[in-house]
């Protein structure tokens, strides 16, 4: 039987606290999450029959504060996977010296099969089940796979109509004239560029001959592919669910965004064009553009897509996930003995939830930031962290991935001692 997703996800807390002074009841109260909650939704559909669609909302951790994750709408959902994120989303925003846990939640559907009015109850119907559950104070969403800033100003508005406030800090990821903040729909995007720019000046790269593969072309793949290229990155391949592009000398990065973004359904929410019907390009298979010789591969999908089957035939010196979970562990193994250096997912694709504790402040406090704030804060801090995590990784003889989970585990550590572990009681004898 294959082993659960949070056994796994849990096996790197274990790893790295080898090489941390972390205490055992940290630990201990890391390996369960707080709460979870499964809940059934009726939907109302467009032909007048009712379905049932199932929700999870997992609450992982609240030792630095309040939980904060992405609710997805994917047929792939459970509450095994929630837990899976909610842990990694605890490790992500420690790394991040965030006040927050982490959380994690989803329903059970595939939204391209709703109509948008479909959609829309669905996403309301669902935060009605978990009002109770979420709050600023205490368990904030934000938008994930399949589920974006149009979602989630339905559910900031169902939850205000649930409290009888008006109370926009309970969500974020909004659009702007919900509340929501300046630059963040591109910040996972931007915090992986960021990632990347800092690489580069610790190795030496010349972006112009630096070559990048995206595997995912949604919102944080567009972004990070626009960054690059501006950059002087050339982006030789990128795929989405309906195919893969290759072009050895750089595609042309705004016209293969304009083209994706041009066949919307549901009035933008979802795209239906693919990458792969773009004219003037090599078209490839998913699977051969994780495996093209590039010298930077960004997994921006889904998770799980380098497993020990292929991990072998990965050819990028440098991988990048933008995507949660992206690099199993038993693919990590191998590529470390290939010489791959990996930028873990709780460092690089952390700009969004960076952002979204920046939109989370600026509702709290009445403010509008501009964006040119907003990304300079994020740059500031992704750096910071960046550079922290490296250098335990250098200092330390760890991989980049082991050193970031020390870096979180050591911070919820110190959380962990200040409101008393047996140590503390130990003294008093």
């Amino acid at each position: 039987m294959p082993r659960r997703a949070f056994e796994r996800a849990l096996e790197r807390i274990t790893h790295a606290a080898e090489h941390s002074d972390i205490p055992d009841e940290a630990c201990q109260r890391l390996a369960h999450p707080k709460a979870a909650l499964t809940v059934s939704v009726p939907v109302r559909m467009d032909g007048g029959r009712l379905k049932l669609f199932t929700g999870h909302r997992v609450q992982h951790s609240d030792l630095l504060g309040p939980g904060k994750g992405g609710l997805r709408f994917h047929p792939d959902v459970d509450l095994d996977e929630c837990s899976a994120l909610a842990l990694w989303m605890t490790c992500k925003c420690a790394v991040m010296d965030l006040p927050y846990g982490g959380a994690k939640g989803g329903i059970e559907v595939d939204p391209r099969e709703l109509s948008m009015a479909e959609v829309e109850r669905l996403s309301r119907a669902f935060i009605r089940q978990i009002a109770d559950f979420i709050g600023p104070d205490r368990d904030i969403p934000a938008p994930d796979v399949y589920t974006n800033e149009h979602i989630m100003g339905w559910m900031m508005d169902e939850y205000g109509h649930a409290v009888r406030r008006h109370e926009p800090a309970v969500i974020t990821g909004k659009p702007l004239a919900l509340g929501g903040s300046a630059g963040r729909s591109e910040a996972t995007g931007l915090g992986g560029q960021v990632c990347i720019q800092a690489l580069a000046e610790r190795q030496d790269w010349t972006p112009e001959e630096t070559t990048v593969a995206i595997q995912g072309f949604g919102n944080a793949g567009q972004a990070v592919a626009r960054h690059l290229h501006e950059s002087g990155y050339p982006v030789v391949a990128v795929s989405d669910s309906g195919g893969a592009i290759h072009q050895a000398d750089g595609l042309d990065v705004p016209a293969v965004i304009e083209a994706k973004n041009e066949g919307r359904s549901l009035k933008e929410i979802y795209c239906t064009h693919s990458v792969g019907e773009q004219e003037n390009a090599e078209r490839i298979d998913n699977e051969a553009l994780l495996e093209l010789d590039v010298d930077v591969l960004i997994p921006a999908a889904l998770d799980d897509v380098i497993t020990e089957d292929n991990a072998e035939r990965i050819r990028a010196g440098t991988i990048v996930e933008l995507a949660n979970g992206p690099v199993t562990s038993d693919a990590d193994r191998i590529l470390e003995d290939q010489g791959t250096l990996v930028v873990p997912d709780i460092l690089a694709n952390a700009g969004g939830v960076t952002v979204s504790y920046y939109e989370w402040l600026q509702n709290r406090s009445g403010e509008r930031w501009p964006e040119r704030k907003v990304h300079k804060r994020l740059e500031k801090r992704m750096r910071r962290q960046f550079d922290r995590v490296m250098d335990l990784a250098e200092d330390r003889e760890l991989s980049p991935r082991t050193a970031a989970y020390v870096l979180a585990l050591e911070r919820l550590g110190r959380a962990a001692q200040a409101v008393g572990t047996r140590d503390l009681y130990r003294q008093e004898r």
